[in-house]
């Protein structure tokens, strides 16, 4: 027990008492979340996944595996989602609210930060790797699944080509393939802006907690969260040794895997209008289940 006291002291507590700070601010000052999650959506998170990928220095098949892994458990929680959804004949717009709330992970501020903490500079690269992948998925087909849940289809798609992260993602990727990099004084702002996304996320987190409270779908916030918290890691574990040889990169990657619900699902829930107060549900149950699961992960790889 102490192992596991030190485990959570160390690596998860930090991540939640920035997150608690959000929920104070916002329960003295009343601030509204929307403003602050439109700048992580249209500025900060573009800013971050253009800067990781840009950066990083993991190179050969081992980053291929780490992003297959990423979009394999997605797709895989994805399809079970949709499943769920169907039968339980969910409305359209608490459908793609339990589809963003089961599917996205939060990769980014609670899993980077989580791994920096726990394997230091070489576990950061690994899970930059996967939240990259991640962040795909999400301003790709999470914020399909939103635009659909309010717009329809064909609108949903339209909705795509307005969502800045996408477009840093092809950039970096077309940069990185060429050989090319920023002048610094362009470099040092997308770095500064990139840093800066995930403690704002993990501040709109609890600002939004802190604004919205718990859903009334109680017990499909826990079939979301069983989902999030165990099938996926499960799902990463056994998709992992077929697709990544080093050791490291396997913990992590299951790690990143057994996040909570991405921060991120918030802001698109809040930006597309789907039932946000149950995603930000999802994620405060998840986010406080989530040090059990993780720090028994931890005590399994450390």
């Amino acid at each position: 027990m102490t192992e596991l006291a030190g485990l959570f002291a160390e690596h998860i507590l930090p991540i939640l008492l920035v997150a608690s700070l959000g929920f104070i601010l916002q329960r003295l000052l009343g601030l509204d979340p929307r403003p602050v999650s439109q700048i992580a959506f249209y500025i900060l998170a573009p800013a971050l996944v253009f800067d990781l990928l840009t950066r990083s220095n993991i190179g050969g098949p081992q980053v291929i595996g780490m992003m297959a892994l990423s979009v394999a458990v997605i797709c895989a929680t994805a399809a079970l989602s949709v499943l769920v959804a169907k039968m339980l004949k969910l409305d359209p717009k608490l459908s793609a609210a339990f589809l963003l709330s089961a599917t996205f992970m939060n990769s980014g501020n609670y899993g980077l930060s989580l791994n920096q903490f726990a394997f230091g500079d070489p576990g950061l690269a690994w899970a930059s790797l996967f939240f990259v992948a991640s962040a795909m998925m999400t301003n790709s087909l999470g914020v399909y699944v939103a635009s659909q849940g309010k717009q329809g289809s064909l609108a949903a798609l339209r909705g795509l080509a307005k969502v800045p992260a996408v477009y840093a993602i092809v950039l970096a990727l077309l940069m990185k393939n060429w050989g090319l990099s920023l002048p610094l004084p362009l470099a040092r702002p997308v770095e500064l802006l990139g840093g800066a996304a995930v403690p704002v996320m993990l501040l709109i987190l609890g600002m939004q907690i802190g604004s919205a409270g718990l859903s009334a779908h109680r017990g499909l916030l826990g079939v979301s969260s069983g989902i999030k918290l165990l099938l996926a890691p499960a799902l990463a574990a056994a998709l992992a040794p077929g697709l990544l040889a080093a050791d490291l990169a396997r913990q992590v990657g299951i790690l990143e895997a057994a996040m909570p619900t991405a921060v991120m699902s918030i802001i698109i829930a809040i930006e597309f209008d789907v039932e946000p107060a149950f995603v930000t549900g999802a994620v405060l149950v998840s986010t406080l289940v989530s040090p059990i699961t993780l720090t028994a992960l931890l005590a399994v790889f450390r």
